[in-house]
């Protein structure tokens, strides 16, 4: 199940697990693993948090990589939950982000967790081109046409609140991909001034649903 939103010319499909598969270019997007991020806090003194968050967000990836058979893949930032996460993690973590690398054409864009390369191959940038699209974390409002991340949208309904995709004419903001992320409600004035006023908020979950934006 995904909702299949139609943006600029191409058809996107908006994951149940908060994914975006672009079909036509064998391209699936996540945003905000934030892996590392029990470790992270646990190093810094931090809220502990069950040591099997990147266990658990690979496992979503691996998942959803197996399903589209995507060729390539960009993380839009914030993929690890500071610089010295990946050192963090666990070895076998590490073996298997690198599994789900080889053989893809796999891009890091970087985000205000992540500000520099990261020792695991693929390409870093700030930002990537894609005809039409362009993909960087934090969103420009004075761009068009744009995926970003950075956020952790989340919207509710029937009281219950879950991580959603944020879509208008201009952009589309994705979801936290990482477990253990939070998120930020949908009429906060950071998103509310960057969405227009008919923005859909797609829910994800087992049931992925598009709601008008709540305000």
């Amino acid at each position: 199940m995904h909702h299949a939103l139609f943006f600029h010319g191409e058809t996107l499909h908006l994951m149940p697990s908060g994914a975006l598969h672009w079909p036509a270019r064998k391209t699936l997007a996540v945003s905000d693993l934030h892996l590392g991020k029990s470790e992270r806090l646990a190093r810094r003194g931090g809220t502990l948090l069950p040591p099997y968050e990147t266990q658990a967000t690979l496992e979503k990836l691996d998942r959803d990589l197996e399903h589209t058979r995507a060729e390539t893949v960009i993380c839009l930032g914030d993929s690890f939950d500071d610089l010295a996460a990946l050192d963090g993690i666990e070895e076998t973590s590490r073996l298997w982000i690198t599994r789900l690398m080889a053989g893809r054409d796999w891009t890091w864009i970087t985000g205000n967790h992540d500000p520099g390369p990261i020792d695991l191959g693929g390409t870093h940038r700030a930002e990537l081109k894609l005809q039409p699209f362009t993909f960087r974390h934090i969103a420009d409002p004075a761009d068009r046409a744009e995926i970003s991340g950075h956020y952790h949208p989340k919207a509710s309904l029937a009281g219950q609140s879950k991580p959603c995709f944020l879509a208008d004419a201009s952009r589309l903001i994705m979801p936290a991909y990482g477990v253990y992320t939070g998120g930020l409600r949908s009429h906060h004035s950071a998103l509310t001034a960057l969405m227009a006023k008919d923005a859909l908020a797609i829910l994800t979950g087992p049931r992925v649903l598009a709601i008008p934006m709540p305000k």
